[in-house]
């Protein structure tokens, strides 16, 4: 049974009476995440730069810029507001904007290292005193497998995500004598909207043309190098995450773990 079958109303209410708060959580794998938390009994405040159609029922969600060191303080004081406290910070919000050669990257490094890197030290700067305060929690930062396989074409992407993990691991030393978790997960290609505007991106990148047959051939080319034979669901991504927030995970922190089928086994 694929993660696409399972039903999300799996999870046990092991979080009743948690405050979550979720960047990027309107679509993909942050709404997926969004449904989990709900399901496990916490309320959620949802944060992405706009509304999608697929948002999840039950959240609050907070349009913000999180790119912006003034977006990421209103959706933190938004998030105080409603929820009055904090207990889980999910950093998911990211991605880029397009594709470089390492050369050609300067008008998108600010903005990729913007929502990569510094949304997530910033949000918790702002929030991580609500969490001491109430005596511990957990903080879960998305990264990507680009920090370790070479792709041409993301080294901005994949330079932001490399401090993104160098951080979270200093930050659990920090934080763990006040009870805080922190760790990352380092995910593979995952099929979501986000991929599907990506490859029809790369097509376009190396002068093809993005039609059905391009972009489903691309599609299967990823999965053809993944060794569980797919790509990834949000599914799968909100179920590692839900546990790594939960209780049953509460001796787990600084670590990094991956989520790519297979993929990067045997890379350091």
């Amino acid at each position: 049974m694929t993660s696409q079958n399972r039903p999300a109303e799996t999870a046990v209410r092991e979080l009743a009476g948690k405050k979550a708060v979720v960047t990027g959580g309107s679509r993909g794998i942050g709404a997926a995440i969004v449904r989990n938390l709900l399901a496990a009994g916490a309320t959620v405040v949802a944060g992405a730069r706009s509304a999608d159609a697929g948002e999840p029922a039950g959240a609050t969600f907070v349009k913000a810029d999180l790119s912006t060191s003034d977006g990421v303080r209103q959706f933190a004081d938004a998030a105080l507001e409603t929820l009055g406290e904090v207990d889980i910070i999910v950093n998911n919000a990211g991605g880029c904007r397009s594709f470089h050669r390492v050369l050609d990257l300067e008008a998108d490094w600010q903005y990729t290292m913007d929502i990569n890197f510094l949304a997530a030290v910033r949000l918790n700067a702002a929030l991580v005193p609500s969490l001491r305060e109430n005596g511990g929690g957990s903080i879960v930062h998305v990264s990507s497998i680009a920090t370790v396989a070479a792709y041409p074409i993301l080294y901005h992407y994949a330079a932001a995500k490399s401090a993104l993990e160098t951080y979270s691991k200093g930050l659990a030393a920090e934080l763990a004598p006040d009870g805080i978790r922190v760790l990352s997960v380092c995910l593979g290609n995952v099929a979501t909207p986000a991929s599907e505007i990506a490859r029809r991106q790369v097509v376009e990148y190396f002068g093809g043309e993005p039609d059905a047959a391009a972009l489903e051939e691309l599609a299967g080319k990823w999965a053809a190098e993944i060794p569980l034979g797919r790509m990834g669901e949000s599914q799968d991504i909100a179920d590692a995450v839900g546990f790594l927030v939960s209780p049953r995970a509460s001796w787990i922190t600084g670590s990094n773990i991956v989520i790519d089928g297979g993929k990067t086994a045997g890379l350091s």
